[in-house]
């Protein structure tokens, strides 16, 4: 079977273009994975690590704040509100997520909007207390 073309894209830059085995999103409904074939679809993204596994089996994973990924059986396009590579994610700056995420959350009237935001949180947290490891 073919492989599968994944881009990870900020409003900054493409952050990764190529060719991968597989993609695990965060996304809003829980985390997929993501295979060469599978039916086209568009989901929103929660705060989260996309992990994309190349033909060798290494791993790429980046912290996504939110955004959203369309899928079709040959390509993922993940179009990110923001990215930041694992490796410097910092206390300091999951605090600083979260905190924006917090204030998101109290401003929204939207209660949909709200339990997607107590996702993001949620998710951060467990990052942070990876870190922690």
């Amino acid at each position: 079977m073919a492989g599968l073309i994944a881009e990870l894209v900020s409003p900054e830059r493409i952050v990764f273009s190529g060719e991968v085995r597989s993609v695990l999103l965060p996304g809003a409904d829980g985390d997929m994975t993501i295979l060469p074939g599978h039916a086209p679809i568009v989901t929103l993204l929660q705060a989260g690590i996309v992990f994309a596994t190349d033909a060798t089996g290494t791993g790429r994973r980046a912290y996504v704040s939110g955004g959203f990924a369309e899928v079709t059986a040959t390509r993922v396009t993940i179009l990110a509100e923001r990215v930041t590579a694992v490796e410097e994610m910092t206390f300091d700056r999951i605090d600083a997520e979260i905190a924006q995420i917090r204030m998101e959350q109290d401003s929204s009237e939207d209660l949909d909007e709200k339990a997607r935001c107590e996702v993001s949180i949620s998710r951060l947290e467990q990052i942070r207390s990876s870190l922690a490891l």
